[in-house]
């Protein structure tokens, strides 16, 4: 389950009056659709008005520049969390947790972080709010899955934050942003099957 979470009251770095976070909500979107579409270099910001069916002056209110617009749509694509599913089986929940992950690249988020991929370094802004980004999130939810099977016994403690654990995401962030291939649950499930479920019995992990 992906659940995006939003601050209740956010304020542009202009301050004024409070943005109404569901007009922001479509604009967000507004501007992944045309990162995806265009890339960062032609996005502007009359294009972002367009698309989200905004008047100008709406944007401008909120952001001074394209780079603050982004910026701060990044920042919220990094409070975007993967939310994995307590199964009762470290199989089931990884499972879960792939097949959550192989939605997003495949979804709108997927699509603007590789557009913004190569503009990123060049600016020192967007840098700092990419800094965590889908990867970062998903290392977490991993952490919650190893820490719940450590619990019922399924997994060895500390595995969480080790080469082994980073192993298992890595054959889908590899597809998606290096290879370029396609990125399907029946991936997910090749991965689970032939790398990840392995790669934990050999680390003292699931013996089933």
């Amino acid at each position: 389950m992906i659940v995006v979470q939003e601050s209740p009251s956010v304020r542009s770095s202009r301050g004024g009056r409070p943005r109404d976070p569901s007009r922001d909500g479509v604009i967000r979107a507004a501007i992944m659709r045309l990162l995806a579409d265009v890339g960062y270099g032609a996005l502007t910001m009359d294009a972002v008005a367009a698309e989200a069916g905004v008047g100008k002056a709406t944007i401008y209110r909120r952001w001074r520049t394209k780079q603050d617009l982004v910026a701060d749509t990044i920042t919220e694509l990094n409070a975007t969390t993967v939310t994995p599913a307590d199964t009762g089986s470290l199989e089931t929940d990884l499972r879960a947790l792939l097949y959550a992950i192989v939605d997003v690249i495949n979804g709108p988020i997927g699509a603007a972080t590789q557009a913004l991929l190569s503009t990123v370094p060049h600016h020192p802004r967007l840098e700092e709010a990419f800094g965590d980004g889908p990867v970062g999130v998903w290392r977490r939810a991993f952490e919650q899955v190893f820490g719940r099977a450590e619990a019922r016994g399924e997994l060895r403690p500390g595995l969480a934050g080790t080469v082994t654990a980073e192993a298992l995401m890595a054959p889908l962030v590899q597809r998606w942003l290096i290879i370029g291939h396609p990125v399907t649950r029946d991936y997910a499930d090749e991965v689970l099957t032939d790398v990840a479920l392995p790669l934990l019995r050999a680390t003292g992990g699931p013996t089933a």
